[in-house]
């Protein structure tokens, strides 16, 4: 018996010491995993939005002063020839997926056109699976409802707005992970600030930080600080046709660019300071081409145009210690390759997603001497295409340049090199039809409501369909609102799929005067409804212009007030939303900016 229980007392010991060793080795493994994970970079990537190639000194322009973004290129790598899309959203797609724009479905800048398909997998999505915190700060602009949303898309911390562009640049109406907020002071310091903020909060975690500026893109408001600075100076250096340049305009856009360069350096500041400068990989590109004709080295085009002028950006990387400091690449790039790249960089492998059409630029940031064949990058934008290779450009119209002796487009050199033409004829071609069977002839996607894993739901003026009398705010819809709605005709459209039935609180933010107040509605979605009315008033000005340098395009804009207008149940599916007033009892409804639906848990 007692040979029975010292046995057992044996086995006990036993399993106990296998125990504390199975702990241990864990432990081990744990600490491994996470030491791991922090010994990965940190990445920071700045975008700006309609900051041409020209708009910074390191490139050569006396007109501004940016020592922040060219001490950071001198710090780390540029790129000589760096590609993006002529205009917004297809950049930001093309760099969160590295794919082509067309294939992720982003076909315009508005009304929906700009969201990116929902099996494309983002930067974001890859870097938060990899342990990194994830966060985006400005502007979004692929896609405003779940699962289109940011947070949906793999960005845990998301402070800004989806649209394309926005009316007020000064404490503004902005969003914080789906709720409506209040903007602090000028857009791009606060934006900077959230940035600093979720830096501070994970400088002992990995993070993924997207900032990204809506600066200097239209409406041109700045502070008087930067504005002074530049209201009097001298614009020497012009665009190659300065009969077409808007010197008002260009003191606007470059002031803009002087007050970007000031909060990198903050940010830039930040990350020295809490001890992670050599650890964090700083990226900085632009969108597109200058949103006005200004000196752009000579180039043809600007935003929107499918020559040099649209598409070539700036972009510098810096990674002390690893990235040798001021060293020029001057192979072509693209925007589709920053995803892949970055993913190198880091260490991280992706498997199960779609073809990438980018490539990791890390050979040449890390200095290895690799060899790399000519490749092509393409431009497709409206019918337009353009096709890149490192010696030459072949245009829309299917002309030849060779972009390194003449950035200006100025000499068609088809003639002189026929083999040349048309092997680049011929390769369009054939991308072409990539993107025709690729890119559907009709957007048929409706605007989602109800995601099952979020809360909030936005549907603003611009996804909307005015019927009858409303119209626009302004042709631009983005940061537009309904007007002159004024008969029970009238009514405001959107085409919604509902992702999950429930019971759905409806908020919607209106002006009215006080003459006609008073007047009933009905929101309807099939058999179901639900009636408010217009009980109080509220009719502040337009505003903006106070703030503008330069007459705007856009439409102007006004605070609008949220009226709760009660619940309604929504039945899973895809139908029209339709919003009509059943009485008005003066000249108009409401002017109608957005509906909120809060789904209830």
């Amino acid at each position: 018996m007692k040979k029975f229980f010292r046995w057992q007392l044996y086995a006990a010991k036993y399993y106990f010491a296998v125990f504390l060793l199975t702990v241990v080795i864990a432990g081990c493994v744990n600490r491994g995993k996470r030491k791991q994970i922090a010994k990965r970079p940190d990445v920071v990537v700045i975008l700006t939005d309609d900051q041409g190639w020209g708009d910074l000194s390191i490139n050569g322009n006396t007109n501004l002063n940016t020592p922040n973004v060219d001490r950071l290129a001198k710090d780390g790598a540029s790129f000589k020839w760096f590609y993006v899309c002529p205009v917004c959203s297809p950049t930001r797609a093309e760099f969160l997926t590295g794919r082509y724009s067309f294939r992720s479905g982003v076909h315009s800048t508005s009304t929906g056109g700009e969201r990116m398909d929902l099996d494309e997998t983002t930067i974001a999505q890859v870097f938060k699976k990899a342990g990194y915190a994830t966060a985006v700060f400005g502007k979004w602009h692929n896609g405003m409802q779940p699962p289109y949303h940011p947070n949906a898309r793999g960005f845990d911390e998301f402070y800004g707005f989806c649209s394309g562009h926005w009316g007020n640049y000064f404490s503004p109406l902005l969003e914080h992970n789906g709720r409506l907020v209040k903007g602090h002071g000028y857009i791009t310091d606060d934006l900077t600030e959230h940035a600093m903020d979720f830096i501070t909060e994970n400088k002992d975690h990995p993070f993924f930080v997207y900032l990204a500026y809506n600066t200097p893109h239209s409406p041109m408001q700045v502070p008087d600080m930067w504005w002074n600075k530049l209201v009097n100076r001298d614009i020497v250096m012009r665009n190659r046709n300065p009969g077409k340049e808007d010197i008002q305009f260009t003191k606007a856009a470059l002031a803009m660019c002087e007050n970007i360069d000031w909060n990198v350096g903050r940010l830039l500041k930040r990350i020295v300071s809490l001890g992670l400068k050599k650890n964090t990989i700083v990226v900085y590109f632009s969108d597109n081409g200058p949103n006005s004709w200004r000196w752009n080295g000579g180039m043809k085009g600007k935003k929107g145009w499918t020559d040099e002028g649209g598409l070539r950006s700036p972009l510098f990387i810096r990674w002390p210690g690893i990235i040798k400091a001021g060293t020029e690449i001057r192979q072509i790039a693209g925007d589709i390759d920053l995803l892949p790249t970055l993913e190198d960089m880091c260490g991280i492998t992706v498997q199960h997603r779609k073809p990438l059409d980018g490539i990791s630029l890390k050979p040449f940031l890390y200095g290895q001497n690799k060899e790399w064949p000519d490749r092509m990058i393409f431009t497709f934008w409206r019918g337009k295409t353009s096709l890149r290779t490192q010696e030459y450009r072949l245009d829309t119209d299917g002309n030849l340049f060779d972009i390194i002796k003449d950035p200006g487009q100025d000499h068609n050199i088809s003639e002189e090199k026929p083999e040349v033409t048309a092997r680049l004829k011929m390769a369009v071609s054939k991308w072409k039809t990539v993107v025709t069977a690729e890119l559907p002839a009709k957007d048929n996607r409706p605007f989602t409501l109800g995601d099952p894993v979020f809360r909030f739901t936005q549907l603003p003026a611009r996804d909307g369909v005015p019927h009858g009398h409303i119209k626009r705010s302004n042709r631009w819809p983005n940061c537009s609102f309904f007007t002159n709605w004024t008969s029970t005709d009238d009514s405001i459209t959107w085409d919604v799929e509902v992702l999950k039935e429930g019971d759905y609180e409806v908020t919607i933010y209106y002006t009215c005067p006080e003459k006609d107040v008073g007047s009933t509605f009905v929101l309807r979605f099939g058999a179901d409804s639900l009636s408010g009315k217009i009980t109080g008033a509220y009719d502040p000005p337009l505003r903006g212009m106070e703030h503008d340098r330069v007459k705007r395009m856009e439409s102007y804009v006004k605070d609008f007030k949220p009226l709760k207008v009660g619940t309604i149940h929504f039945k899973k599916g895809r139908r029209q939303l339709t919003l009509r007033a059943s009485n008005v009892p003066g000249s108009q409804v409401m002017d109608f900016r957005l509906m909120m639906f809060n789904r209830i848990r």
